[in-house]
């Protein structure tokens, strides 16, 4: 068979090869052979020298519009398949417009902070400032000074936790109620005070549905003169009605704190029952005495509360723990 001959026979058979592939990878496998190095195209352009000079001529016309005329045919195969690749990778990659959207989730405060940040805006529009003072304390601030006696049960370690820290012989601890920043503020500012101290302390208590060894206070102290236990009562109202509602019924019960005298409990009616909210009283004078205050001159009253009993009043939560343990299922209820 001569060169034309073979020509003709791919020209013939070619088309069908080409028509055939169904993949990218076929139709290279195609165009290697049809028009490639190896290929009856490439073999009859080597051999065009050793042609007749009168038949080169009419052959290498041949070769030209044999070989122009397959590749027309592989570049539109080509074409079809890639058209076939993108159109299924469109499919595969459709979003179902129907579907609902995915929102970003906006984060927010912990439902503690959250409260934290209710309460002292609620005393900051009282005309209360916010302090906030160390988180590690001496015997002195957080006892001493606040007339607790060296024999209440307060001061041994199945109570407060210490650390060691140089050689202070009073010891050095984990703040366990916020009241300390009480005298650092009066020791640092002279009457009239009002003020706010929000932040964590520490205790001995195991972690159970109404304990944790670590919980968040907000204490309040208010000193100038002519100060009455009535208006302590009228500002924790206001308070207990601005924290649970306007219809809130409170009520004060005798009770004891070395540091303040008279000294009562704050009880508020809420979700049909009588609930504990805080502790308060009149400033004992012996604080007053050991920050350099004159008690005949300056009356005041003091308030602590827990942030996270306060958290579980507002919003019926029975155990602790659930604020503690980063459930989102729990958490996202009070975004």
């Amino acid at each position: 068979m001569d060169i034309r001959e073979e020509l003709q026979a791919l020209s013939e058979s070619a088309p069908a090869r080409i028509a055939a592939a169904s993949t990218m990878e076929e139709l290279a496998a195609a165009e290697s052979d049809i028009t490639g190095k190896k290929s009856p195209v490439a073999a009859a352009r080597r051999m065009l020298g050793k042609i007749d000079p009168d038949q080169r001529r009419e052959v290498g016309i041949l070769i030209k519009r044999v070989a122009v005329s397959l590749q027309r045919d592989i570049d539109a195969r080509r074409s079809v398949l890639l058209l076939a690749e993108e159109t299924a990778d469109l499919a595969a990659d459709a979003i179902d417009i129907t579907l609902p959207g995915r929102g970003q989730t906006v984060g927010t405060h912990h439902i503690i902070q959250q409260v934290v940040d209710e309460i002292i805006d609620i005393f900051v529009a009282l005309g209360f400032t916010v302090a906030r003072g160390p988180e590690v304390e001496t015997s002195f601030y957080n006892f001493t000074a606040l007339n607790i006696p060296d024999t209440h049960p307060s001061r041994l370690e199945t109570d407060t936790l210490y650390v060691d820290y140089g050689d202070d012989d009073e010891g050095v601890l984990l703040r366990t109620h916020t009241s300390p920043m009480q005298a650092r503020y009066m020791e640092q500012n002279d009457p009239p005070v009002y003020v706010v101290v929000p932040g964590k302390v520490f205790r001995s208590d195991p972690l159970d549905p109404t304990h944790s060894p670590v919980f968040h206070q907000v204490e309040g102290l208010a000193v100038d003169t002519d100060i009455t236990f009535g208006d302590l009562k009228g500002t924790l109202e206001m308070f207990a009605k601005q924290f649970l509602g306007k219809d809130t019924e409170v009520k004060f019960i005798p009770h004891y704190f070395p540091f303040t005298e008279p000294s009562a409990e704050m009880h508020a009616y809420s979700n049909g029952r009588w609930l504990e909210l805080l502790g308060c009283g009149m400033v004992n004078p012996a604080v007053f005495e050991n920050v350099g205050y004159d008690p005949s001159v300056v009356t005041g009253f003091a308030f602590g509360m827990g942030v996270e009993r306060l958290a579980m009043v507002r919003h019926g939560v029975t155990d602790l723990r659930y604020l503690l343990e980063n459930d989102f299922r729990v958490l996202r209820q009070f975004v």
